[in-house]
């Protein structure tokens, strides 16, 4: 159901290249680039993030509450992603864990402009 979903950035060029480094095993890469938005993904048919200026010239801001979840194929994924977004200058929002017993593992990043993303797997 979902297309794509958008963050605001204050930099293009680091966004972009955070999250296609982050997302890179899935053959991430700048789908569109329209200047101040660019959708990253690896095919336009599936769901992708759009990184973006504010339209309004305003600085972004975060949401409060407001979180993007990334679905991984097993804990030691959302571990893996866990840690490669750490090296690309994420910061720690809650370690890599079992969040609730035998049905949600989670791990917590902030990107480089404070959106707070999700690397999850159920179970």
């Amino acid at each position: 159901m979902i297309g794509y979903v958008t963050v605001g950035v204050s930099d293009m060029d680091r966004a972009k290249n955070f999250y296609t480094d982050l997302f890179a095993d899935k053959g991430a890469k700048v789908m569109i680039d329209a200047g101040r938005i660019a959708f990253i993904g690896a095919d336009p048919t599936q769901p992708m993030v759009a990184v973006c200026t504010p339209y309004d010239g305003e600085d972004c801001h975060r949401g409060n509450g407001g979180m993007i979840a990334f679905a991984a194929d097993s804990k030691d994924t959302a571990k893996a992603l866990y840690d490669r977004a750490i090296s690309l200058g994420a910061t720690c929002e809650g370690e890599p864990g079992q969040r609730i017993p035998d049905r949600f593992y989670g791990a917590y990043v902030r990107d480089p402009d404070g959106n707070k993303l999700c690397f999850y797997v159920f179970g």
